[in-house]
């Protein structure tokens, strides 16, 4: 079901600022679970080992198949909408990767549900990327995957390469990716992936190994994004890079979605909680 076919009211949309009804909603979530289950190895069993245990264990009960429950999300409850920067903060573990890989459709949701309007694309500092290929052909597939021709991702080539500045030290996009550093690496996934507007793009610590002149870029860039009426979410322990590029952030914590509002208002509440700590 799209987004566009459910209102706002709907949705546990009130935990966040007061949304102006001509607003269109990119993505709701609605008291969404995630739970990952862990399967015990005891005694130090290896993976083929454990993944026999897996079969043979099939039918009991969760405690006696030495499966381990992680409640990851808790009925967490949001509305985004076109045109909005919102930012994702929360101590490690809090929850706010994978809540973006459910967002994404790369992790199923234990209750509730998630509903989006128009093909969110996660963007990590693990995105795939084939090691052994070249940049430049890293840019061919990385485009192609996201549903740019061979002829557009030929136009913007230069421009994606000049964005990702690694070629200021020397020819890198010609040689194997496993030869960039994670800055690089991350940089040229950044560059790949601004290169098209996206409904909802999902931004996952990828900019925290560039320098700033990269960061100041891509703050540029997101900004652009959402003028093109798309969504964007940024993870990043970096508070200065959320207040610069987002006018909304969600605080996660152990799960929960501890509070969701403008920018200078839940940032001030986090830097509280954490030199509490």
């Amino acid at each position: 079901m799209a987004v566009a076919e459910r209102t706002a009211t709907s949705t546990a949309a009130g935990q966040g600022a007061a949304q102006a009804p001509a607003q269109v909603p990119t993505v709701i979530a609605d008291r969404v679970d995630i739970v990952y289950r862990v399967h015990g190895t005891r005694g130090g069993k290896g993976a083929a080992t454990a993944a026999l245990g897996r079969i043979l264990s099939r039918g009991k009960s969760e405690k006696a198949a030495g499966v381990r429950t992680v409640h990851a999300v808790k009925s967490v409850s949001f509305t985004a909408y076109r045109g909005e920067a919102i930012g994702l903060i929360g101590t490690n573990g809090s929850g706010k990767s994978t809540l973006l890989k459910a967002v994404a459709g790369l992790l199923p949701v234990e209750h509730g549900a998630i509903y989006t309007d128009g093909q969110p694309s996660l963007l990590g500092v693990n995105a795939a990327m084939m090691n052994d290929l070249t940049g430049e052909r890293n840019v061919f597939l990385g485009g192609l995957a996201m549903g740019m021709s061979r002829e557009q991702v030929g136009q913007r080539y230069e421009d994606i390469v000049d964005f990702s500045g690694i070629n200021e030290k020397g020819d890198f996009i010609t040689l194997p990716m496993r030869t960039y550093s994670s800055g690089m690496a991350a940089r040229l996934r950044f560059s790949i992936a601004a290169a098209k507007d996206h409904d909802v793009l999902l931004i996952d610590e990828a900019l925290a190994t560039g320098d700033r002149s990269f960061q100041k870029r891509s703050e540029a860039r997101i900004r652009e994004l959402r003028s093109s009426a798309g969504t964007v979410f940024l993870v990043s322990h970096n508070n200065k890079s959320i207040r610069d590029t987002c006018e909304r952030v969600l605080w996660l914590e152990r799960g929960e979605l501890r509070m969701d509002g403008p920018t200078k208002d839940v940032l001030k509440e986090y830097d509280d909680f954490t030199n509490r700590k």
